[in-house]
């Protein structure tokens, strides 16, 4: 099994994809590794919020997603 990945906004353009599947289970530092580069460094900022199953974690850091679960990165919304 895998976490799925879900990119979304200005994250799929750094991702090239707006999905990906990593090995699970996965804790914060496990998906800062499999992100590397400009999207890793993105996700890392304050204002990129993490989402498993639907749900906002209040402490991105404090992520534990298992096998079969999706983890959903939210970029901040920008509006015109």
């Amino acid at each position: 099994m895998a976490v799925k990945l879900v990119f979304l906004g200005k994250l799929a353009d750094l991702a090239a994809a707006s999905e990906k599947d990593v090995a699970g289970p996965l804790d914060w530092a496990g998906l800062l590794d499999a992100l590397p580069g400009p999207l890793g460094e993105a996700v890392k900022g304050d204002k990129v919020r993490v989402a498993i199953d639907g749900v906002v974690l209040a402490d991105k850091t404090a992520l534990a997603a298992a096998d079969g679960q999706e983890i959903a990165l939210l970029p901040p919304v920008s509006g015109g």
